[in-house]
């Protein structure tokens, strides 16, 4: 008598984990396509509905940027994100949309502390913007 491993039902179930798993990897890749920087600078945010506000910006890649705010807008909310690159070389005015929050507990020096952010993806450019954050996401160093 074989091992359970043996049969032909358990050959497919693993070819199924397997192309799972792989489906699974190419997502959390897919997640991070673009070449991105991570570095704090004010960013202005514009909704028609929620007004403009001014906050940090964490995370900037081609796809989109984090941006860490007290109250974060709505998940679905139509933004314009405007703002200058971090090397000097030109501004960028971006359209989006709110695809995530995000609500941070860490400690720093014995202290709790907390930060709050939403992830905007960008769907459009103004203005040939998106060759400025392109050429300023080569020369930047990037993580992946």
């Amino acid at each position: 008598m074989g091992t359970p491993f043996d049969s032909a039902a358990d050959d497919i179930n693993a070819d199924e984990t397997s192309a799972a798993a792989a489906d699974v990897t190419v997502a959390v890749d897919d997640q991070r396509a673009h070449l991105r920087f991570d570095k704090m600078f004010v960013v202005r945010l514009e909704s028609l509905l929620f007004g403009e506000i001014y906050c940090v910006a964490r995370n900037v890649s081609a796809g989109g940027i984090f941006l860490e705010v007290a109250d974060p807008l709505p998940l679905g909310a139509a933004v314009r994100v405007c703002f200058p690159v971090p090397d000097g070389s030109g501004d960028v005015v971006a359209t989006g949309e709110v695809k995530n929050h995000y609500f941070i507990n860490y400690t720093q020096g014995g202290t709790t502390k907390a930060v709050a952010g939403m992830a905007v993806r960008f769907t459009s450019f103004e203005n040939e913007s998106h060759h400025v954050l392109a050429d300023c996401l080569s020369r930047m160093r990037v993580l992946h």
